[in-house]
This record gives C-alpha cells, sequence and structure tokens, in this order.
C-alpha cells in the first residue's frame, strides 16, 4: 500500500483516539470541570452530533478546497482543539471544543476516504478503505487504554496534552507523505448534482445497510459491560479483557471485509449479513455461558468491522462522480446509528426488559439488512449500471 495511506491512518488513529477516549476519563473530567458524570457524558453525544452535523457542512462548505490544503487545515484544527482542550477552563468550553474538533472528524472521515480510494487501483480500494478504517480499531485497542492510564496517573489534562503531540505527528504525515497531485481537488459537482447522486439505489440502500450495521452492533455494544457481568457472569476485572479480543476481532475484520469488497462486494455483504444474523442468534444463545460467550464476542466484533469497508467501497464507488457531499455522510452515518441504537436500547431496557434481549435487536436490524441488501444488488444487475466514472476521468 502506498504511503500516504500511513498518514491518513495516523490521522484516523488520532481522531478515533480523541473521540473514545473521553469515556475513559470521564470521572476525572467531570470532577475537573466542576460538573456530574451524567452532565459531563454529554461531551460524547455532543461529540457524535459534531461530526454527524457539522461534519457534512464543513465538507461543502470546502469542496473546493485542495484536499491536500483541506487534510492538513484539518490536523492543524485536531491539534489546536487537543491544546484547547487540555487547558479549558470550564466544562462549557470544554463542550465547545469538543464539538469543534467533531466537526473536523467528521470532514475529516469523509475526505480522507475520497483520498484513499484515489491513490490506489480500482481493485484495491477496499482494502485501502480498510487501511483508513483500521485506525479507529487500532485507537480502541491502543490509543483509548493508554490514554485512559494517563489520565489515572497524571490527571486527565494530560491525556489531552498527548493528544496534541498525536495530531503534530498526523500533520507531518500529512505535509510530507500525501503527494502534490492530491491537492488539487476534482472539478466540483456542484450541489444538484452532488445531492441527485444520493438518489441513486446503491446510495441510499447503502446508507440504510450502514444504519442497520450500526443497530447490530451498537444496541448490544453499548451496554456490553453490564451485559457481559449480568448475563454471562463475568468479573468486572474480566470485562476489558473480553472487549480487547473484541478489538482485535474488529482489527483482523476490517481488513478481511476489505480484501472482500475488491473480490466479491455485493455477495460478500450479503453473506456477512447473513453470518452476522448467525452470530448474534449465538449470542443470545451461550450469553449464561462464559467461554462460548467470549468467543462469540470476539467473532461478532470481527464481522461486525468486515461489513463497513464494503458498505463505504459501495457509497464511494456509486458517488464517484460527485464524491464531496457523499463521503461526508458516511461518518454521519454511522453517528447517527450509533446515537439510535442506544436510544432503543435504553428504551427497551426501560421498559423493563433484560440485557439479554439486546442480541434480538441486533438479529432484526440484520434480518432488514440482509434483506435490503439482497433486492438492491437484484435491482442493480437488472439495471445494468456501472458506477459512473470520477469527474475528473469523466471530463
Amino acid at each position: 500500500m502506498p504511503l500516504p495511506l500511513i498518514a491518513l491512518f495516523l490521522a484516523a488513529f488520532a481522531f478515533g483516539t480523541t473521540e473514545f477516549v473521553i469515556a475513559g476519563v470521564l470521572p476525572q473530567v467531570a470532577e475537573g470541570l466542576n460538573v456530574s458524570v451524567p452532565s459531563a457524558g454529554y461531551l460524547v453525544s455532543g461529540y457524535a452530533l459534531g461530526i454527524a452535523i457539522g461534519g457534512p457542512l464543513l465538507t461543502l462548505a470546502t469542496s473546493r478546497v485542495s484536499r491536500k490544503t483541506l487534510l492538513i487545515a484539518l490536523a492543524i484544527a485536531f491539534t489546536i482543539g487537543q491544546v484547547a482542550c487540555a487547558v479549558a477552563p470550564d466544562f462549557l468550553s470544554m463542550l465547545a471544543l469538543r464539538v469543534a474538533v467533531a466537526v473536523a472528524h467528521g470532514a475529516y472521515f469523509g475526505v480522507a476516504m475520497v483520498v484513499a480510494v484515489g491513490l490506489v487501483r480500482p481493485e484495491q480500494r477496499g482494502m485501502a478503505i480498510a487501511l483508513v478504517l483500521s485506525g479507529l480499531t487500532v485507537s480502541n485497542i491502543i490509543g483509548v487504554p493508554v490514554g485512559t492510564a494517563i489520565g489515572n496517573l497524571w490527571g486527565w489534562r494530560a491525556t489531552f496534552w498527548v493528544m496534541s503531540l498525536l495530531g503534530v505527528a498526523s500533520l507531518l504525515g500529512m505535509v510530507f507523505l500525501i503527494p502534490r497531485a492530491t491537492g488539487a481537488s476534482t472539478r466540483p459537482a456542484g450541489l444538484l448534482h452532488e445531492v441527485r447522486a444520493l438518489g441513486r439505489q446503491q446510495v441510499w440502500t447503502s446508507l440504510i445497510l450502514m444504519l442497520m450495521l450500526m443497530m447490530g452492533q451498537m444496541t448490544l455494544y453499548t451496554y456490553i459491560t453490564p451485559f457481559l457481568e449480568e448475563v454471562t457472569g463475568l468479573t468486572k476485572a474480566q470485562v476489558p479483557w473480553v472487549l480487547l479480543l473484541n478489538g482485535v476481532g474488529a482489527t483482523i475484520g476490517v481488513f478481511v471485509g476489505g480484501r472482500l469488497a475488491d473480490w466479491k462486494l455485493m455477495p460478500s455483504l450479503i453473506t456477512m449479513f447473513a453470518l452476522q444474523t448467525a452470530m448474534l442468534t449465538i449470542v443470545y444463545l451461550v450469553s449464561p455461558y462464559p467461554l462460548p460467550t467470549i468467543v462469540a464476542i470476539t467473532l461478532w466484533g470481527a464481522l461486525n468491522f468486515s461489513i463497513g469497508a464494503p458498505i463505504q467501497a459501495r457509497i464511494l464507488s456509486w458517488t464517484a462522480d460527485a464524491s464531496n457531499f457523499a463521503s461526508s455522510l458516511i461518518p454521519s452515518g454511522f453517528n447517527i446509528g450509533i446515537a439510535l441504537a442506544s436510544s432503543v436500547g435504553a428504551t427497551i431496557l426501560s421498559a423493563g426488559y433484560g440485557y439479554r434481549i439486546l442480541p434480538v435487536l441486533g438479529i432484526v436490524a440484520m434480518v432488514i439488512a440482509f434483506a435490503v441488501a439482497i433486492i438492491s444488488y437484484v435491482a442493480e444487475r437488472r439495471s445494468g449500471l456501472r458506477p459512473p466514472l470520477p469527474a475528473s476521468a469523466a471530463e
């Protein structure tokens, strides 16, 4: 893979770590900013909203800016944001800064995916997307635990100071590894054409698949700790190791999914939705038994992330002539799915159902995704249409 993809991976790792590490130091942040832990939780939801809403808007506003320049600017914004968070005087300032960084986060992943697929041959697009996505999974395996440990040792502000160093490393990667040719953004397709591209059935059905994927994943994962403790009977000390195995599985799954996207995208996607339905059924059935549950949760994590790369590859392929807006909706779709999944889970649990019902909700989402994927693939085959050429290639 080209060296520029390493720079994109590093920035993805940095953004992923700063998004998720807040959960690891949330009690310290709450105490340091004189708010309750539930109030500090808005730092998580505010970040998600910043990605979902601000990311697409910033992407559209900067559509005429060269992509290398934009990536460098986003890396600078990330670095300054981490320094500002480290010295934030109060909760409202911290919240505003987190939302601002989240807007850069949303724009980054939209641009980075387009740049990544442009750096490789068409048959390598899935793996290019997988490499960038792996920055998120590796951030959960390495970045979040290390950032949490730093916060526990030297205080939560130290965590953000270290994050700013990650930002500097990402910035240097953008400057020296991203080729100059990437700096010339493709001719803007125009807002109307960008919006029309979303009307292609392969695009809006893929967005539905993305939403269902997150419903199938996050409805359970949001409450994975109490699920493992109360249903499976694991101790608090054992749960982090299960989450680590889930993260390792997810990292492997990203690259498997990337390879499958480059091989036979839709047949692979349909098969993986079927396998994920079966896996969530197994999680439900074995959940009272520790060892089978640990194995199932690891495989479940691998399948979750193996599905993500093909979905994104499909969206980028079918919007190659108008990729700015569509690419920015990818991180938005993921975060909207996260918010919906956690809300649905909370509603079900508040209604009196136990944690064991959560995999069943995931099964329903996967069955819907399986059906949508088949219908979309059949319609695509019948139409005989092919993905559009990139705007620059079409001229």
